[in-house]
């Protein structure tokens, strides 16, 4: 359950920074004020939306046959895997100009008197932030065989949501202890490391469909040293995909994983820090 915790966590937070700024702009202006039952209109709608989306997935889900949902299961662990590390990348490339984005549109709106479009603009990024949340919960709880345990998922979520409640305002309080330069920083990681994870559990369903060949079956056993079952071993396991004797073909999957978010990641990378890079470099070098 602390996966789930985590994922509401951090996508919660997600949601408070872009409804947090769109609502410190539009309180701060006479004319921006009006717009104010235009945003809670839109969270309401970005969260109706990702409700719509998760009882269509458990619909779906409940429709289809035992092989049929192995399938559906294993596709959607990898589309919570490729949604963890497009969020990771865009926030890496737009983080920084987030605020003033989000900022110049509230103003055009203001502008124009046309709240239309701060409505969808809010319902968007809560359904993303919603939406994003149903998918890696599906990816990692129901699909998983804890999935019976549907208290203490909603439980776990709630208490996800109580924390990012906790840290939005102390982001907000901008203490050097916790900023959201940091916070960006070490969930980032969390994150892959989580995405990780959700593609070594899709190639659980692929391995035991007979879809995805072992090729040596298992590399190794470390059960004895660090049992998957529980303790520190279970949370590795829930948290970076690690397995206690797992297929070559896992392996190589995960490792193939690492090296193309390592690559996606170094093309991420801010052009003018790249920049300040190399000059760092070149000064170096000529100094000695």
């Amino acid at each position: 359950m602390e996966t789930a915790a985590f994922i509401v966590w951090r996508e919660s937070v997600e949601a408070l920074l872009v409804v947090g700024i769109l609502y410190a702009w539009l309180r701060a202006s006479p004319a921006g004020r009006r717009g104010l039952p235009w945003l809670w209109a839109g969270v309401a709608a970005g969260l109706a939306l990702a409700g719509v989306l998760a009882l269509a997935l458990l619909g779906v889900a409940s429709w289809l046959g035992d092989s049929a949902q192995e399938w559906f299961q294993a596709a959607m662990a990898m589309a919570a895997c490729a949604l963890v590390v497009q969020m990771v990348l865009w926030m890496r490339v737009h983080g920084r100009g987030l605020k003033t984005q989000l900022e110049s549109g509230a103003s055009a709106h203001a502008a124009t008197g046309h709240w239309w479009g701060l409505l969808v603009l809010v319902a968007i990024a809560v359904a993303r932030e919603g939406s994003e949340t149903v998918v890696f919960l599906y990816g990692t709880i129901l699909s998983s065989s804890q999935g019976g345990q549907v208290a203490a998922m909603l439980l776990a979520g709630v208490g996800g949501f109580a924390a990012a409640l906790l840290t939005f305002w102390l982001l907000q309080l901008g203490g050097r202890v916790i900023t959201w330069r940091r916070f960006f920083r070490v969930t980032e990681v969390l994150l892959l490391l989580l995405a990780g994870a959700l593609l070594v559990g899709a190639t659980d369903r692929l391995l035991s469909l007979g879809v995805l060949p072992g090729l040596v079956d298992p590399v190794w056993d470390s059960s004895a040293l660090l049992s998957t079952s529980s303790g520190v071993g279970k949370l590795l396991a829930d948290f970076a995909g690690y397995r206690d004797f797992p297929a070559l073909s896992q392996l190589l999957i995960w490792l193939g994983y690492w090296a193309l978010v390592g690559w996606l990641l170094h093309r991420s990378q801010p052009k003018g820090t790249a920049h300040a890079a190399q000059r760092v470099r070149a000064s170096t070098s000529t100094a000695s």
